[in-house]
């Protein structure tokens, strides 16, 4: 049986809504989008056909969609392939309010299109309690009673924003899409505005489904992924992590051969290096945990994740207060991460250690000047910083940046004087 792929319920929501992005794009999502995009010719159809061929595409929309924030509330990396959960209560319930929503949507905009726009707002605020609802507790009627409504959004407090955004969003851009593509010819134009919304709307309920998982102990829900997992034994890693546990006291050494056998072999989740690191540190073995810092932080900035390489980087600083990332570009993307955080001494460690480093590369420039504008602006050091800019100016006397490194001398000896 191939391996499973699962989120973790902690991974943070940015991660998770960077890499969800690409989710309608994968795997069975972007044949089922190709396909209702397809599907939605039917549109073109004369009368009574046409309108009901177009009811049941949308509602086979609506049910992946539901499929979709099932899938992902229940922990699942990767879309589900079609009618996943077709049988049960959810993807009907939800299919169901989506189909009532558009309906409402059109009459509005025959009858009364001067309350459309308010109609849109109380829809954006209020499906995403209903979807979510649905999703967790899977009673239709529960999920329409308003009362209900201030207990989901109770319970994600302002996080509930972000699937309201996201529905503000979607009905902006499918108008825009429906804009764009009018300017095309119908059999063109059709297929491409339906991959869009639907590319959207997949987006959107893959995003809440991500919301409930992060809190499905707080829903009562109890996410499938982790009892599949468990039952059909897949996670080679836990198994790993169980076996190192039990050795780790008797005999460390041997844990921590077993640690290196399955980082050397292919990329490891962040428990494996964090089980390493926390028996090198048992261990005292402070030139691992460095060695491993370099090899941790290059492999969490090729998988887009430059927080926690900074975190690591500061850790990694602590035990050695020269330590800086081994490649150019990642010093350099960490010591701007850290500017835009505010951790103004780990940016300032970071710019010289690139300085230092590597002097003649062609943006140490621009670590220099971010250097001085720490030193000068953030940690009230202007002379160091005029020091600092004087060098820059005597490396590099035709550089590009020589205007903003002379304004910021100027600025900084204004606030000397």
């Amino acid at each position: 049986m191939a391996k499973i792929e699962t989120v973790a319920a902690d991974k943070p929501f940015v991660e998770r809504l960077g890499s969800g992005f690409s989710y309608p794009l994968r795997g069975a999502a972007l044949a089922t989008c190709v396909a209702l995009a397809v599907a939605n010719y039917v549109f073109l159809l004369p009368g009574l056909i046409g309108l009901l061929a177009s009811i049941l595409v949308w509602a086979a929309t609506w049910r992946y969609a539901a499929d979709c924030m099932l899938h992902t509330a229940h922990g699942y990396a990767q879309p589900p392939d079609v009618s996943i959960h077709g049988n049960d209560s959810t993807g009907r319930g939800l299919t169901i309010v989506h189909i009532a929503a558009v309906v409402l949507c059109v009459i509005f905009t025959m009858f009364f299109p001067h309350a459309l726009m308010a109609l849109l707002i109380v829809l954006a605020l209020a499906l995403p309690a209903i979807d979510m609802s649905l999703a967790f507790d899977g009673n239709l009627l529960l999920a329409l009673n308003p009362l209900n409504w201030l207990r989901i959004i109770g319970g994600f407090g302002m996080a509930y924003l972000i699937p309201v955004a996201i529905n503000l969003l979607l009905v902006i851009l499918i108008v825009l899409a429906s804009a764009l593509t009018a300017l095309l010819p119908k059999l063109l134009a059709v297929p491409m505005f339906a991959f869009v919304y639907t590319y959207l709307i997949v987006l959107s309920f893959h995003l809440m489904g991500a919301m409930i998982h992060q809190r499905h102990e707080q829903f009562g829900l109890v996410p499938d992924s982790q009892v599949v997992v468990e039952a059909t034994k897949q996670d080679a890693d836990q198994q790993l992590l169980a076996k190192v546990d039990e050795l780790s006291a008797s005999d460390p050494q041997q844990a921590i051969q077993l640690l290196v056998q399955r980082l050397q072999n292919r990329s490891a989740p962040a428990t494996v290096h964090l089980a390493y690191r926390k028996l090198l540190q048992r261990q005292g073995l402070r030139d691992g945990l460095l060695v491993h810092g370099q090899i941790w932080i290059a492999a969490l900035m090729a998988n887009k994740e430059p927080r926690r390489a900074l975190g690591l980087v500061q850790e990694c600083s602590d035990i050695d207060p020269a330590f800086l990332p081994d490649d150019s570009r990642n010093a350099g993307e960490l010591a701007d991460l850290a500017t835009c955080m505010g951790m103004s001494r780990l940016a300032l460690k970071l710019c010289r250690g690139y300085l230092a480093t590597w002097p003649r590369d062609s943006h140490a420039a621009r670590y220099g000047l971010l250097a001085a504008q720490q030193l000068g602006e953030r940690l009230d050091q202007p002379t160091e910083a005029i020091v600092l800019l004087d060098k820059l100016r005597t490396a590099w006397p035709e550089h590009p940046l020589r205007g903003e490194i002379d304004a910021l001398t100027a600025r900084l000896q204004t606030m000397r004087s």
